[in-house]
């Protein structure tokens, strides 16, 4: 009989909706010594998912201390995406384990102060079985998200009116839950989910995205959400959205070719950061001029211009390049901490280069890859 200590392994997550994705993973973890799962609380979920899950606290802990992977469980005290810090100072684990969707530099940042080894899950479910999530089985809405790679912030009127230019935008699949005010367009999702409840009807998509963009935009109101957003999440593939100093593009040219939006998702990773914060006001310090606006439309031409010859270093120096322009317009965007992540990303020379998505400095860090980082989060792009 062996006397050898087993490593103490610490994941933490929401599971709800327990299915056999959760199992796997549980069982992943555990090939690496005791398994401590911290749940997080219904009230943590709901700051981060702006929804309520279908199972309590109080059950989700009950299931999950019922699996034979997992030696211990409980409901985690704090809130945000470091909810589990107090239960993590007191386990003491040696191994962090976590998924690609789950993976943040601020716990990767936590797990290195402490010394905890932080290991990214290979996700592979059980035997046969097929693979799981959450959202998959939700079916709650298969509305998509949206990712604007270029030219965000020429959809406002006061920075296009300095200088017409492009948005260059892609509609992804909702294969993740992207957390609440990430710079993904969920506000303009959940307009989308008033109207049409689980997914966008058919008919003429653009005049779809024009009943959204009204809608969630009625007469009187005080700040105009861009029409990037409804365009975005309502028109498939990807799309260059043209703007000369009014809310509504003048032109809409959507590209549906299957080999660009392969090569697209080849391409793209993206790393969580944190949801944006609520006191967040992005046009502090803004600098909003012709010199800014004409970098800005350049930048999303180029981008343009290097997807279509699928020329991925011209690809990264664009995106770059525009996302450096959104910032000498908007210097909020990207906190001290966000640039920290992406000086990071930089000396990797698998990136080609970066942004965040949307403005707020937080949600998700978008990179552009020669292949796939192994923490990253992969997206698939809806087609026609």
């Amino acid at each position: 009989m062996s006397n050898e200590i087993k490593k103490k392994v610490f994941v933490s997550g929401c599971y709800d909706m327990l299915h056999s994705g959760h199992v796997a993973f549980f069982e992943e973890a555990a090939t690496y010594g005791d398994l401590y799962v911290g749940i997080g609380s219904d009230k943590t979920i709901h700051e981060l998912k702006a929804r309520k899950t279908i199972n309590t606290e109080a059950e989700r802990l009950y299931m999950v201390k019922s699996l034979k992977a997992v030696k211990d469980a409980w409901v985690n005290s704090g809130s945000g995406l470091l909810d589990f810090e107090k239960e993590v100072r007191e386990l003491k684990p040696d191994i962090f384990f976590v998924n690609s969707d789950g993976s943040t530099p601020l716990k990767a940042k936590f797990c290195e102060e402490l010394g905890i080894e932080y290991i990214v899950s290979k996700r592979v479910p059980h035997g046969n079985l097929p693979v799981r999530s959450t959202t998959a089985l939700r079916k709650e809405c298969n509305i998509p998200y949206r990712i604007d790679l270029a030219g965000g912030w020429l959809d406002q009127p006061h920075v296009s009116q300095f200088y017409p230019g492009s948005v260059l935008t892609i509609s992804i699949e909702p294969d993740y839950e992207f957390n609440d005010r990430s710079g993904m367009s969920t506000s303009s999702r959940k307009k989308a989910m008033e109207l049409w409840q689980t997914d966008i009807p058919s008919g003429d998509k653009e005049k779809l995205a024009k009943t959204l963009f009204c809608f969630e935009n009625p007469p009187g109101v005080k700040y105009v959400s861009g029409s990037q957003d409804s365009i975005g999440i309502v028109m498939p593939g990807l799309n260059k959205l043209d703007y000369n100093g009014d809310f509504w593009p003048t032109n809409i040219t959507p590209n549906l070719d299957n080999d660009i939006l392969d090569w697209l998702e080849e391409h793209i990773c993206l790393i969580p950061l944190y949801p944006r914060k609520a006191d967040y006001d992005v046009y502090e310090n803004s600098s909003i001029n012709e010199k800014n606006a004409r970098n800005l439309s350049l930048a999303a031409d180029k981008c343009w211009d290097a997807i279509l010859n699928k020329n991925l270093n011209k690809f990264g120096e664009a995106v770059t390049e525009s996302f450096n322009a959104q910032l000498n317009l908007f210097p909020n965007m990207a906190p001290g901490d966000v640039l920290e992540q992406i000086m990071k990303y930089n000396k990797n020379t698998d990136v080609k280069g970066w942004k965040v998505s949307g403005a707020g400095g937080g949600g998700y860090l978008i990179l552009i890859c020669e292949k796939h980082l192994k923490e990253a989060m992969s997206i698939r792009i809806r087609r026609a």
